[in-house]
């Protein structure tokens, strides 16, 4: 099975998609694919996400479509029942990780600090989302890691922005960055599908 990295390939930018009904996270999808995105995450935090992504993986086809927001095993069945391509999680407990263990897709862990590091590493998992990024240690945190847990990498998410990405991904052991200031709230609302795409573009440069 692909790692989540080989999955992600050349794309650097992990795209988050919270929407409230199927066709506001078609939209979003379809104008995050206009600017060449490749995969995309959903986060399960409405009602509506596990539709929203059978409907992308239908309408789609051609992009891979991940659940967020993954808490429990039931979180990950009927994430995997909806067709999601790979699986990514806000936290991590030893009991997540062995429900996640049999998985026969890409798992993606988060992570917070030094202790849930060093469980997923005992896990096996070698690639991790570092989150919320900002509040736990930032950039300082991660280049402090890089010496201490030399064989993991990290996709860093909370608190990315247009600013700060680049500052990110320069570090040598962050592989993607995640975030929703690519489809931000109010361009959703009001229906601003070419701002997606252009924060996506600009974002991937």
């Amino acid at each position: 099975m692909k790692s989540f990295s080989q999955l992600m390939g050349e794309q650097t930018l992990l795209p988050i998609i919270q929407a409230n009904s199927v066709e506001e996270g078609v939209n979003i999808a379809k104008a995050m694919a206009d600017a060449g995105i490749a995969l995309v995450e959903v986060v399960l935090r409405t009602p509506a996400s596990l539709a929203v992504i059978s409907a992308i993986k239908a309408q789609l086809p051609q992009l891979k479509v991940g659940a967020g927001t993954i808490l429990s095993a039931k979180d990950h069945h009927a994430a995997l029942d909806a067709g999601a391509d790979f699986i990514i999680t806000p936290a991590t407990s030893d009991t997540l990780l062995k429900a996640l263990a049999d998985s026969p897709v890409p798992v993606l862990p988060g992570v917070s600090n030094t202790a849930d590091i060093l469980l997923a590493r005992e896990h096996g998992y070698s690639e991790l989302k570092l989150f919320p990024a900002s509040l736990s240690g930032g950039i300082p945190f991660l280049s402090a890691m890089s010496s201490v847990f030399g064989d993991i990498i990290f996709c860093p998410t909370g608190g990315i922005s247009a600013s700060n990405n680049k500052d990110y991904l320069a570090l040598n052991n962050v592989f993607a960055v995640g975030g929703t200031w690519v489809a931000k709230a109010d361009w959703v609302e009001n229906q601003q599908w070419q701002n997606i795409t252009d924060a996506c573009a600009q974002a991937c440069k």
